[in-house]
């Protein structure tokens, strides 16, 4: 008898040791997923394909919640103030994770200190269009016109920052010719006003612009990637009329920092295994994105090597907030 109570006294001890996250059912309720852009955007097409996948697995329901604005920043900061406890999450991206630290005057939040970084999923090419009034069909008349027209035409983005944005300044700073930014608090405004000439162009994520080309409401150019893409292999590489150009988005899962080790395990785990299923592998691909997995390190690395590189372009360029 003695020897049983002290065998339980044990057992109970060492529960009392481990941590509370050994024994919780994570998850047990639904989990937020903050887009911090608008509905419509690239961004919410990819999170809302990969989330019924990992709503399924995880055996909860995964709520998309937009929060547009401030260059990634709104969504982002809510994020970095919720309870690091795995039921908030958010879609972080090439312009939360890197291009703002170069771009924006102050960034209220540090990616290594405020931020878990979980998983990349995706990388994206961006595809260069333009209005039916602009008269140009390649990438060498649109710099042509640009030439003999400068300040003519006026590009838009989905915001400050965004490749849409840095991709044309690139294309500015490497073709010499002279453009009006405009940016938009969402890429279905920008949208609006290239298919209405409120604007001419746009060199924006393949999952807005292609399907605008293929409906014949805006003319493709060219995609941003080095090669041209196996799902539009007769719109052009940009590259191939201006040598060296390449701009590629990517982006994934973050959460705010702190959260334990092994539910930041589970949820790479599991996304992983989301973005290998046949269908979000079909939705991506119908959606113009490239599935990049990647562990927690891997998506700490990327981030890093992509601030660096953006904050040379940022410089190169001359881009500038608006």
């Amino acid at each position: 008898m003695s020897s049983r109570r002290s065998l339980v006294k044990f057992v109970l001890a060492l529960c009392a040791a481990l941590p509370v996250s050994a024994f919780a059912a994570y998850p047990d309720k639904p989990i937020r997923l903050i887009v911090p852009s608008a509905p419509g955007g690239a961004p919410d097409a990819l999170m809302r394909a990969l989330a019924p996948q990992l709503a399924q697995q995880l055996g909860v329901s995964i709520v998309i919640d937009n929060k547009p604005g401030g260059s990634y920043v709104i969504g982002t900061m809510e994020l970095v103030k919720s309870a690091p406890d795995g039921y908030t999450l958010a879609y972080g991206n090439i312009v939360s994770l890197a291009t703002n630290k170069s771009l924006l005057p102050s960034v209220p939040y540090d990616v290594e200190k405020d931020l878990t970084l979980i998983a990349n999923t995706l990388r994206l090419s961006n595809m260069m269009i333009v209005n039916d009034s602009v008269p140009v069909r390649t990438i060498p008349e649109l710099i042509a016109y640009a030439k003999k027209n400068p300040g003519k035409l006026a590009f838009g983005s989905d915001g400050n920052g965004t490749t849409a944005h840095l991709g044309v300044e690139l294309f500015k700073a490497m073709t010499g010719v002279n453009m009006l930014h405009v940016p938009y608090r969402a890429a279905t405004s920008a949208v609006t006003d290239l298919i209405g000439g409120g604007i001419q162009l746009m060199m924006i994520n393949t999952p807005v612009s292609a399907p605008m080309a293929k409906a014949g409401k805006a003319r493709a150019l060219g995609v941003s990637s080095a090669q041209r893409m196996a799902a539009y292999p007769d719109v052009p590489a940009i590259a191939e009329s201006v040598p060296g150009f390449e701009v590629s988005a990517w982006g994934g899962i973050v959460g705010p920092a702190h959260i334990p080790k092994d539910i930041v395990t589970r949820l790479n785990r599991e996304i992983r295994i989301a973005l290998d299923s046949p269908a979000v592998r079909e939705r991506f691909k119908l959606l113009g994105a490239e599935i990049a997995p990647s562990t927690p390190e891997e998506f700490l690395e990327l981030s890093r090597r992509e601030t660096a590189k953006w904050a040379k372009i940022v410089k190169f360029s001359g881009a500038k907030i608006d």
